[in-house]
């Protein structure tokens, strides 16, 4: 008995040093990215003059872009933050075509004394104050020789949240030379919030948004906007009432910054505007207006374009908010058609890139991944060089690009892409086509989530879901143990009240989803003679539907931006990513599988593959101690 106890704590003993060193390293690693955040030997250094080539005249004026990301974190799998490893190909990439990045004081003078700018010039800003933030983009700065502004809310200075930086922090950000300060205001808040059932919902901050944004439309806006108005549209306050509230946030961003840095930053960007003024309202665009020349030298009025020029105001500047799931030509053919200047884009390996022929659009090719990017509101199309004579196949491909847009396998395709039988992932749907003569003909589509094994709400359904979520966040932040009961009660009532389904007749709720939800689906295609079958996550969805076209043919890849798609945060974006990972076409002759002609190969193989593997799962494993330790 005791020696089965004894082996037993010698395998417990061994699994806590094995664990302790595994936290030990994680520790380790964590100290060295927050001492690399904070503490910096290198300093940045401006550009220079004698050595850039710069614009001139009001003919040769080049302007500049404006990026701003929501923030950085290790690996970007969030809807906003993106990864440190994107974040650093983004950056990479404008540096190599010759990007520097210019600085407060360079938009000032180049907007009131007409100082010249490089032809390549980037004003780069991180929005929210976040500390991971500013861990995971430091070393990225210094490596490239970047100088980025870090925005903030003062209100975030008094709460005990270690998700945003401090004053102190800030200082030292600026200390290294690689960061100046800028605001996006006192508070980042919510008004005249209705779901997409015209609910009104009132003000929110951003605890309770996070809680029901799933169910809101477009009907809400920021806290500086409008007046803040009842569910009839009727202001609720005065006009003196909504001077002193809006007056009320910028004399604190004011005292604030001035209390805890010492100044007041120059650099506004005004949440969230894009109306053409200062605000929704011309009373509260005069308020806002009045603040913001009194108390910045500039102001990012506007987003979802890059360019600036002298042309626009230097209250009215415009900024592109680059999302996670953006490859680096998603990046570049944004940043080309706003600048309508030159742009390089990126293929990745060249070798593996002569077996494709691109026709539209922008493509790179990662490892074992093939990123197609789209032309704005168009498309992106790539043919396999000698597939001509393919007939007979089986394909696999894993399938990663969003959800909103489309990613398409052609084949048996002429060059004219008159004829072909096409499968895609579309929009949330599984759609299967073919083409004959020019004329297209669906055979098969349906919904992921009925594929997945869901069932698609009715709108009845979907409303009642909307009104308990937002019942029971009245309740989780209510000012009063009594508002929180009587909230609660009335969702637990309306929970409780029947709302018909589609299998009772009822209407299904056909919403727009995000275009920042990702996929990430394994389609297995297999196509002999008139018969196609098709399998999506290793189930089978498709028993040999009949095809007419059973000439050979080409297979092509496809992207495709859908103009139903939307994001709240970037409504100017019309590009889109088709990413196809790990795609392999062999031939379907009716052999066993691993008998069967490999015809085109996308994985790697032998040491690089390996290397791959251990890349991946190491990362899944820092991931899962970062994630519960």
């Amino acid at each position: 008995m005791s020696l089965g106890n004894d082996a037993f704590t010698t395998r417990k003993n061994r699994r806590k040093r094995i664990r302790t060193v595994l936290e030990i390293l994680v520790l380790l690693g964590a100290a060295v990215l927050l001492i690399n955040a904070f503490f910096t030997l290198k300093t940045y250094r401006p550009f220079d003059v004698n050595q850039m080539d710069m614009g001139t005249g009001s003919a040769d004026d080049t302007g500049f872009i404006a990026l701003s990301y929501f923030g950085v974190d290790r690996t970007g799998d969030t809807a906003s933050l993106i990864g440190r490893n994107q974040l650093y190909d983004h950056l990479k990439v404008l540096k190599d075509q010759g990007y520097v990045t210019i600085t407060q004081k360079d938009i000032k003078a180049y907007y009131e004394a007409g100082t010249p700018l490089p032809k390549r010039s980037l004003f780069l800003m991180f929005e929210d104050g976040r500390r991971d933030t500013a861990i995971f983009a430091q070393d990225i700065l210094e490596e490239l020789n970047y100088k980025a502004n870090m925005m903030t809310y003062p209100e975030n200075f008094e709460k005990e949240n270690p998700t945003f930086l401090k004053p102190k922090e800030l200082k030292r950000l600026e200390e290294s030379s690689y960061w100046e300060l800028g605001t996006n205001g006192y508070r980042l808040k919510f008004i005249n919030v209705f779901d997409r059932y015209n609910n009104y919902i009132g003000e929110i901050d951003p605890l309770r948004y996070a809680m029901v944004h799933e169910y809101l439309g477009r009907r809400y806006n920021h806290y500086l906007m409008d007046f803040i108005r009842d569910k009839d549209g009727v202001p609720k306050e005065s006009a003196r009432h909504m001077e002193s509230r809006i007056s009320y946030d910028y004399e604190r961003v004011r005292d604030m910054y001035k209390d805890s840095i010492g100044y007041v930053p120059q650099l506004y960007v005004l949440m969230h505007s894009n109306t053409g003024a200062f605000g929704n309202n011309p009373r509260v665009s005069a308020v806002n207006e009045r603040w913001i020349r009194q108390l910045f030298a500039m102001n990012f009025n506007r987003e979802g374009y890059s360019f600036n020029q002298r042309n626009s105001s230097i209250y009215d500047l415009t900024r592109m908010q680059p999302q996670p799931y953006w490859s680096k030509n998603h990046l570049l053919m944004r940043i080309k058609y706003d600048i309508n200047q030159p742009i390089h884009f990126i293929v990745g390996d060249e070798k593996k890139q002569e077996k494709w022929e691109l026709m539209e659009g922008a493509s790179e090719i990662q490892r074992e991944t093939f990123i197609l990017t789209s032309l704005p509101a168009g498309h992106g199309l790539a043919r396999l060089r000698n597939s001509g004579s393919f007939r007979d196949v089986h394909v696999q491909v894993h399938l990663r690009g969003n959800s909103f847009g489309g990613q398409t396998i052609y084949l048996r395709a002429d060059d004219a892409m008159n004829r072909y039988i096409s499968v895609s992932l579309e929009n949330g749907e599984l759609i299967l086509r073919e083409k004959q003569a020019g004329l297209e003909k669906e055979l098969y589509r349906e919904k992921l989530l009925i594929l997945d094994g869901g069932v698609i709400p009715s709108i009845e359904e979907d409303k009642k879901a909307a009104e308990v979520t937002e019942l029971e966040t009245f309740a989780r932040y209510a000012d009063t143990e009594a508002q929180a009961k009587e909230y609660l009660s009335r969702a637990a009532q309306r929970k409780g009240e029947p709302a018909p389904s589609v299998a009772d007749g009822a209407e299904p709720y056909q919403g727009t989803a995000s275009f920042h939800a990702r996929e990430d689906r394994q389609l297995q295609i297999d196509l002999r003679a008139n018969q196609i079958a098709l399998s999506l996550d290793g189930k089978k969805v498709i028993e040999d539907i009949a095809v007419k076209e059973q000439n050979a043919g080409s297979l092509y890849l496809g992207a495709g931006w859908n103009a139903d798609a939307w994001s709240q945060r970037n409504l100017a974006d019309d590009v889109y990513d088709g990413v196809f990972d790990k795609l392999i076409v062999t031939a379907n002759t009716g052999q066993s599988p691993d008998k069967e002609q490999v015809l085109f190969s996308a994985e790697l193989t032998g040491w690089d593959k390996m290397k791959l593997r251990i890349s991946e799962n190491w990362e899944k494993i820092l991931g899962w101690f970062l994630r519960y330790l």
